[in-house]
């Protein structure tokens, strides 16, 4: 079983940075992804990072400008989140596969098992 944890959202004006992070705990050795979800929508992919770290993959709307990354030691996956924009209001959601294949990551929510309670970002024009 894992359990995740997100923190770190907030209320920012448009251009800035906030940084998320997703504590986990039990088998945290997996790929791990960042998911969003903005009111009426439905949820979509932003990032996700292999178990060492190795490969990541974005959604092209954030590319440059968020950053996934992972430390092992510490359990926990981070989301660098610059340049923001209105559309990037929602709540975010961390998320962790089964997988422990060194350089797995996917794009499709069905594949991840396990998900935080999400954490809210707003972003002021």
């Amino acid at each position: 079983q894992v359990q995740l944890v997100e923190s770190g959202g907030g209320l920012v004006q448009s251009g800035g940075s906030l940084r998320l992070s997703c504590a986990a705990s039990g088998r945290t050795f997996r790929a791990m992804g960042w998911f969003r979800q903005a009111p009426g929508k439905e949820r979509e992919f932003v990032a996700a990072i292999s178990r060492i770290g190795t490969s990541t993959i974005y959604a092209d709307s954030v590319k440059g400008r968020f950053t996934i990354s992972r430390d092992n030691d510490k359990s926990t996956v981070y989301l660098q989140m610059n340049s923001l924009k209105p559309e990037d209001t929602a709540v975010y959601f961390c998320a962790a596969t089964r997988s422990v294949s060194y350089s797995y990551t996917s794009r499709v929510p069905d594949d991840y098992n396990y998900w935080g309670q999400g954490t809210q970002v707003t972003v002021s024009s």
